[in-house]
C-alpha cells in the first residue's frame, strides 16, 4: 500500500535549522510530483514547497522563500525539506504529499493524491 512517512521534525530555537525527510513506498515515486504542506495551530493547511518528478519545476511559498529548500532523491524514493533561519511562525505539523501531475509543482492541496501523517516542528525560545 502507499506510504509517505515524514521524519526529522522536532523543537528548535529561532534561527535554527532542520531537515525534514519523507520516505515514499507503494507507488512509482519518480513519476510523481512531491510537495510539503504545513498546518499551524488554529490555522488551515498551507502550501510550503513543491517539486516536479525530475526537479525541473519547483514552487515555494513566499513566506518561506530563501529559507526553505525542497529537494528529492529518486534513487531513495525520498523528498526533503531543508529549513534554515526558522521563525516561531514556522511552528506547524509538516506533511508531504504526492501528485500524479508529475510535470508540474502544484500549489493546491486538491492536486495531491497521497498524504503522509505529518511531523511536528516547533520553533520556540
Amino acid at each position: 500500500q502507499v506510504q509517505l512517512v515524514e521524519s526529522g521534525g522536532g523543537s528548535v530555537q529561532p534561527g535554527g535549522s532542520l531537515r525534514l525527510s519523507c520516505a515514499a513506498s507503494g507507488f512509482t515515486f519518480s513519476l510523481y510530483a512531491m510537495s510539503w504542506f504545513r498546518q499551524g495551530p488554529g490555522k488551515e493547511r498551507e502550501f510550503v514547497a513543491a517539486m516536479s518528478w525530475n526537479g525541473g519545476s519547483t514552487n515555494t511559498a513566499d513566506s518561506v522563500k530563501g529559507r526553505f529548500t525542497i529537494s528529492r532523491d529518486n534513487t531513495k524514493n525520498t523528498v526533503y525539506l531543508q529549513m534554515i533561519s526558522l521563525k516561531p511562525e514556522d511552528t506547524a505539523v509538516y506533511y508531504c504529499a504526492a501528485s500524479g501531475s508529475s510535470h508540474y509543482a502544484p500549489r493546491f492541496a486538491r492536486a495531491y493524491d497521497y498524504w503522509g501523517q505529518g511531523t511536528q516542528v516547533t520553533v520556540s525560545s
